[in-house]
């Protein structure tokens, strides 16, 4: 197997988005009279979306009273200051470098809506651009459904077993999976200390994004 693209989740393994949207989860707790969370707190939830944030800060679940309006005024700040402190992980830029020179697509599969994802990363330049960007609103059903790697193939004219998936949750290995497709998991990212990124099955786990490139070369002819 030739490899021919690099797909990559984006928060908690791409870019490390923590910091924004625990600035803009403690804004909203500054506007109702509550203390900022700590930043530790915040990221051991961010991958879960925005409800989980809310369900942290507020403890507040769809269907409750405020809820929908908590969560619109969160978006909204976290929309204002998308990039402000965001950074890729360490090691990010220069495995990209490390794709490029190796004539390897890379692209990001996430399932942060596309409003939120496309400014983000335009804020970004690495040595080449993300050759697809696939979002929930392009596919009927969101990770850990196929559908998602399955569509970025397709748009990269690549054949699933020649892709690899990056991801720092389960629900991504469970993607790869489900699309037939190999799965580094990495343990840099957002995860809960009840889990590890050892127990989702994946072929190949790292502890730091600058141990994927090895795993990518096994791959090359």
């Amino acid at each position: 197997m030739t490899l021919q693209a690099v797909l990559f989740d984006l928060d908690g393994t791409l870019l490390d988005t923590a910091p924004d949207l625990a600035n803009a989860l403690n804004r909203l707790r500054e506007d109702r009279g509550q203390t900022a969370l700590t930043q530790a707190a915040v990221r051991k939830v961010v991958s879960n979306g925005a409800n989980a944030m809310l369900t942290l800060a507020f403890q507040q679940s769809p269907g409750d009273p405020d809820f929908e309006e908590l969560r619109a005024q969160l978006l909204a700040y976290y929309l204002e200051n998308l990039a402000s402190h965001t950074r890729p992980f360490e090691g990010i830029e220069r495995l990209i470098e490390q794709l490029h020179a190796a004539g390897i697509a890379w692209g990001v599969v996430t399932n942060k809506p596309w409003p939120y994802t496309q400014p983000l990363m335009m804020q970004f330049s690495f040595a080449s651009p993300p050759a697809v960007i696939i979002c929930p609103e392009h596919v009927s059903h969101r990770k850990p459904a196929p559908d998602a790697l399955l569509l970025a193939c397709e748009q990269l004219q690549c054949e699933v077993n020649r892709a690899i998936y990056v991801g720092d949750h389960q629900r991504d290995i469970l993607c790869g999976k489900h699309a037939g497709m190999d799965t580094i998991a990495v343990g840099y990212g957002y995860i809960d200390d009840n889990d590890s990124h050892l127990n989702w099955g994946a072929e190949h786990s790292v502890t730091k994004a600058e141990e994927i490139w090895p795993i990518i070369e096994a791959y090359l002819p």
